[in-house]
């Protein structure tokens, strides 16, 4: 299992998403999305359209997942350093590990991070 997590602001837009997705090297090997359950409905669009399942990760279950990221927002906010990292882990389960850090959308918008399951 292959999960891009995502952190986005309201009103980012697919192409945020997206452009978030390629800055972080997701490409096909890609199986699943993931991000917090609350902004789930700002994703679907993009799964719908790379025809992958999405996964909402509950707020209580980031702090749990350490990050190399450490941004003081993310960390007011949410509790941890990268939104982003912290629901990719969590998408891939226990034993996953990053394959690539937070990257950043060129409008500032999104994040997104690639991580693997144990078992990939």
């Amino acid at each position: 299992m292959i999960v891009a997590g995502f952190g986005f602001r309201a009103g980012a837009t697919t192409a945020s998403l997206r452009a978030a997705l390629a800055a972080a090297g997701g490409g096909r090997d890609v199986t699943h999305l993931a991000t917090l359950a609350d902004k789930a409905g700002g994703l679907a669009e993009l799964a719908a359209q790379l025809a992958l399942p999405l996964i909402p990760i509950a707020a209580d279950r980031l702090a749990s997942w350490p990050t190399i990221s450490r941004s003081p927002a993310s960390l007011a906010a949410r509790g941890t350093g990268s939104v982003a990292e912290a629901c990719a882990l969590a998408g891939a389960g226990e034993g996953a590990r990053l394959r690539a850090a937070r990257s950043l959308s060129p409008d500032r918008m999104a994040t997104c991070a690639i991580a693997q399951g144990a078992s990939s």
